[in-house]
């Protein structure tokens, strides 16, 4: 896919309906050429729209007008530049954490959570928010994670985390501002929501700090999930994650996963982990799909704010 195509398609399934800042500002870089060309002299895994727009909020530039963008954009190409290519996009959404939950809380009790690709850690308490499906509220801790959940019993119970590990080439810290400041960057500019979810579960982290380690999702996973305490049932999971992996090294995280003891939960686009005969989906946005041990079950959005069930 071009890059063109790939601004265009972001604007249209992704930020659609979800970011109109967002969608503005693909749409008319798709259309521009001077910034087409910025953009494509970058490594095909650092053009994506999420980390650049970022990486302008970061630096203070405006994203809610294309023009304002555009103008900012190409007078501190250098800056950006160098930002762009220093980091990647680490959102780390605790909301997906609504659509995990009923498999999670589905499965045999206590749990070893290892998150890969898992940023601050912040999807590594499912215990510990609360959540909102429709009417139904579990829980009276704060996040309270919303998610429209059509058609399905909502969960009863939040599940038992005994152990909590992440996995991430480049973890972050919420004790840092630094870090701190880059998660609130990679949050879409009208999402305040979002912002205020982020400081209450960071708050959370940063007073029960899980194990996070600096680490390759092949080379590196066994020797963490061997650390999972005994009596406790290991889940590996990851959301929204693989998109950033070559094909060829999904497939080899795939094999030392499917070789690992306990669970396998995955959240990720159709096109990157790759299932038989899906469903129709309920809506033209970008969508992923839940799956168990390579089941899926499920249509979910990228921030967790709704699930569709197969069945």
């Amino acid at each position: 896919m071009t890059t063109a195509a790939t601004y265009e398609r972001f604007g249209a399934r992704e930020a659609h309906d979800v970011s109109p800042a967002y969608e503005r500002l693909a749409l008319a870089v798709s259309r521009d050429d001077e910034l087409l060309a910025l953009i494509e002299a970058l490594p095909p895994a650092k053009r994506q729209p999420n980390l650049l727009f970022a990486v302008v909020r970061l630096l203070g530039g405006a994203v809610d007008d294309p023009v304002t963008f555009r103008a900012y954009t190409l007078a501190n190409w250098p800056a950006i530049e160098a930002e762009i290519r220093s980091r990647s996009t680490q959102t780390n959404e605790a909301g997906r954490c609504a659509v995990l939950l009923p498999v999670l809380a589905a499965l045999p009790q206590p749990l070893a959570l290892l998150e890969v690709g898992a940023s601050a850690g912040l999807c590594l308490y499912p215990d510990r928010y609360a959540y909102r499906y429709g009417d139904h509220v579990l829980g009276t801790d704060e996040p309270v994670l919303d998610c429209v959940a059509p058609g399905m019993v909502p969960p009863t119970r939040r599940p038992e985390v005994v152990w909590r590990a992440g996995l991430d080439l480049n973890p972050l810290d919420v004790t840092d501002p630094t870090d701190v400041a880059w998660l609130d960057a990679l949050i879409w500019p009208e999402h305040t929501h979002r912002r205020t979810r982020l400081r209450a579960a960071a708050a959370i982290a940063a007073a029960d700090p899980p194990l996070l380690v600096r680490g390759d999702l092949v080379d590196d996973l066994p020797a963490l999930a061997a650390q999972a305490p005994a009596g406790a049932t290991l889940v590996v999971f990851h959301t929204s994650v693989l998109y950033q992996v070559p094909a060829p090294r999904r497939d080899a995280f795939a094999e030392v996963v499917r070789g690992l003891p306990g669970h396998w939960i995955a959240n990720e686009a159709p096109d990157v982990l790759r299932h038989d005969a899906l469903p129709e989906p309920p809506s033209g946005a970008h969508l992923n799909v839940l799956a168990l041990d390579e089941k899926p079950l499920a249509w979910t959005r990228g921030h967790g704010q709704a699930i569709t069930w197969f069945a």
